[in-house]
């Protein structure tokens, strides 16, 4: 568990120093699904569920939010 922890952890990071060249909404969509996974899986783990399941679950509803919000900041 501890070694899956771990290559989560340099996976994000890694994902995030691709975010420099990227728009508001891209960067949105992208760090949004990043937390939205996050705490999908965690719930889900507390919840007696699915990690991966509540991961992908949370992934989606946290890149939608994020597109928007994006979106939102990019017509401002």
């Amino acid at each position: 568990m501890k070694q899956l922890t771990a290559t989560l952890a340099l996976a994000a990071a890694t994902g995030l120093l691709g975010c420099t060249n990227m728009t508001p909404q891209q960067q949105g969509t992208a760090s949004g699904a990043a937390i939205g996974a996050a705490a999908g899986a965690g719930i889900a783990a507390i919840a007696g569920g699915s990690g991966w399941t509540g991961a992908a679950i949370g992934g989606i509803a946290g890149g939608v939010a994020g597109n928007m919000k994006g979106r939102k900041q990019e017509s401002q």
